[in-house]
């Protein structure tokens, strides 16, 4: 364990993944969700082989046990990625990420729906606490206004419908590393993915100009990197000392935002973000002091055990 370490390799896949947003909502207006989940996914691949073969686990890395479980997490995840995708271009940066942040709270609800998790009231209070926060974000852009525009309207919907898949993948995921190494989780979502994007051909792909090419595979190599980035962080700390650098994102989605696309927060939107993020926070909190109980009491059995 080397917490610093885990830390920087977290910040740093916060930090890729905001600029690969920034680059697919920078060609939002010119090709379809769709196609960008293409090229977000198979020029991935290279960065992942290579991590792969740079580790020694390009052979038994990607083995599987679970291709089914694969298969599902991939066409949750594809959805999820395309929403999302959707969504920048129809809101502000800062919004979209402000609005990802209810994937979090989901887990712990689809977590106890599908895995039959326990979620006691503390945990409960924290995600209805998160989802208020999430509707305050939301509200301007569904309330009933005849200055209100449907497109924003649209991409608030898309981007929530986005955070919900995001959350269930979640949940696949956590099935799948019973069976699976993480390499494997990885490597296999971007071929299905890639290969699930294929199928939104009919709806309108285009030819990109060499410019919004360019900016396509650079968003797809930086996911890439940002995916090496979060896998590498688990290995020197903690999930529930890592989480809450997630919400870092929001800094630097707002300075993207103000500087890059003309794009101001406004003061629902770091109202309800503040809310979501208190609840995050204290929902990562009690994971780790459920964490932190469940080893102590694995520890005391195994000294009764021993006596």
């Amino acid at each position: 364990m080397n917490p610093l370490r885990g830390i920087a390799f977290k910040m740093l896949s916060v930090c890729t993944f905001v600029c690969m947003a920034s680059l697919i909502k920078a060609t939002a207006a010119d090709v379809p969700p769709g196609q960008a989940v293409f090229f977000r996914s198979i020029f991935a691949l290279p960065v992942i082989v290579v991590w792969l073969a740079a580790t020694g686990h390009l052979h038994d890395g990607i083995k599987t046990e679970n291709p089914m479980g694969h298969f599902w997490r991939g066409i949750v995840g594809t959805m999820g990625m395309g929403f999302g995708f959707a969504g920048l271009g129809l809101l502000p940066l800062p919004e979209v990420t402000a609005i990802g942040y209810a994937a979090p709270l989901l887990v712990v609800v689809f977590a106890a729906m599908f895995l039959n998790e326990r979620v006691r009231a503390f945990r409960l209070t924290a995600v209805f606490l998160g989802l208020v926060g999430v509707v305050i974000v939301l509200s301007p852009r569904l309330s009933v206004s005849a200055a209100m525009d449907v497109r924003e309207t649209l991409g608030a919907v898309v981007v929530l419908m986005g955070a919900a898949c995001a959350a269930l993948a979640h949940v696949f995921i956590r099935k799948l590393t019973a069976t699976e190494r993480t390499s494997a989780i990885v490597f296999w979502f971007a071929i299905t993915s890639t290969t699930l994007s294929l199928l939104t051909i009919p709806f309108g792909w285009v030819w990109p100009a060499w410019g919004t090419f360019g900016l396509l595979v650079l968003a797809g190599l930086i996911g890439g990197l940002g995916q090496i980035f979060l896998t590498s962080s688990y290995r020197y700390a903690d999930a529930s000392m890592l989480a809450p650098f997630d919400y870092t994102s929001m800094i630097l989605a707002v300075l993207i935002g103000w500087f890059v696309f003309s794009e101001a927060p406004t003061m629902t939107t770091i109202i309800g973000s503040a809310v979501v993020i208190c609840a995050g926070v204290l929902i990562i909190w009690r994971e780790r002091q459920l964490g932190l109980e469940r080893a102590a009491q694995r520890q005391a059995m195994g000294n009764v055990a021993g006596k």
